[in-house]
């Protein structure tokens, strides 16, 4: 389902002690904003405030903004979430869930809501108004891979490794990445990737069509690089409108998206004769 749009002034973007307190960089240029998963100490492992910061970014960003390149500091993408979150310690900063469901703090429908708050740091990056860039050099497990398959464009070096590791930790995979590894790769494939947690390599990915494009890992900027440039030439609003009707197409029937392809072209048409009337 498409996500809704961000609401742009309602919200600033986060500070840079916020962002370094979650693990993460951000830059804004122009329509490109950059994040980076910075906690190289953990192997970019991400906490709960790295999603819900993440989700922060997403409702602040400009409205210009039209692409988002999601990387990881240094050498590997992220090694998924800091297993310290379901110790009872916790992770600096933040509630246990370990210790909320130990001491009957945590009940059935805060987890729920918890877990739903984590899962915003995902869901915008489907949004109709941005194209979204995975660039995965090393490991991508777990968390990692499902930001990755968030993503609508994922970039591999040719050392990038994907693993759902959830349920030999004995949990699922819970962060909106069912379902696009599903739509991917068919669900008797996912099954056998998340069942096993075996890594699946960057030549495989390609293969499966977890891959949009695998290059040497000298040339992943590069080619990043390359991707933005080519996704700013299209106009902004074609872009717009062509994700939102690509994001139907699988649930509705021939007839439904003929209806939607219909809409969608009025709607350009008429806003294309509109310029032309204004002699833009």
């Amino acid at each position: 389902m498409a996500q809704a749009p961000r609401e742009p002034g309602k919200q600033e973007l986060p500070t840079e002690e916020e962002l370094t307190r979650a693990g993460l960089r951000l830059t804004v240029e122009g329509a490109v904003a950059r994040v980076t998963i910075s906690r190289p100490e953990r192997r970019n492992a991400m906490t709960g405030r790295t999603w819900t910061t993440l989700a922060h970014i997403g409702q602040a960003l400009p409205a210009d903004v039209r692409i988002v390149v999601i990387a990881g500091e240094g050498d590997i993408f992220s090694a998924g979430i800091d297993l310290n979150m379901f110790t009872p310690e916790g992770v600096d900063g933040e509630r246990s869930i370990v210790a909320g469901l130990a001491d009957g703090s945590a009940d059935e429908a805060g987890l729920d809501a918890y877990i739903a708050g984590l899962q915003q740091g995902f869901l915008w990056l489907r949004r109709p108004d941005l194209v979204t860039i995975a660039a995965v050099r090393g490991h991508a497990i777990g968390a990692g891979f499902q930001l990755a398959l968030a993503c609508d464009l994922r970039i591999l070096a040719d050392d990038a490794k994907f693993c759902m590791k959830e349920p030999a930790l004995g949990l699922v995979p819970d962060l909106t990445g069912t379902k696009p590894l599903v739509d991917i790769v068919g669900v008797h494939r996912a099954t056998e990737i998340c069942l096993t947690a075996r890594k699946v390599g960057a030549e495989e990915s390609r293969e499966l069509g977890l891959a949009t494009l695998v290059v040497g890992v000298d040339e992943l900027d590069g080619a990043v690089d390359d991707a933005v440039a080519a996704l700013l030439a299209t106009n902004a609003e074609a872009a717009v409108a062509t994700k939102a009707l690509l994001q139907q197409a699988a649930d509705n029937t021939l007839e439904e998206q003929c209806a939607a392809e219909r809409r969608a072209q009025i709607g350009r048409l008429t806003a294309l004769a509109e310029g032309m009337a204004q002699g833009t």
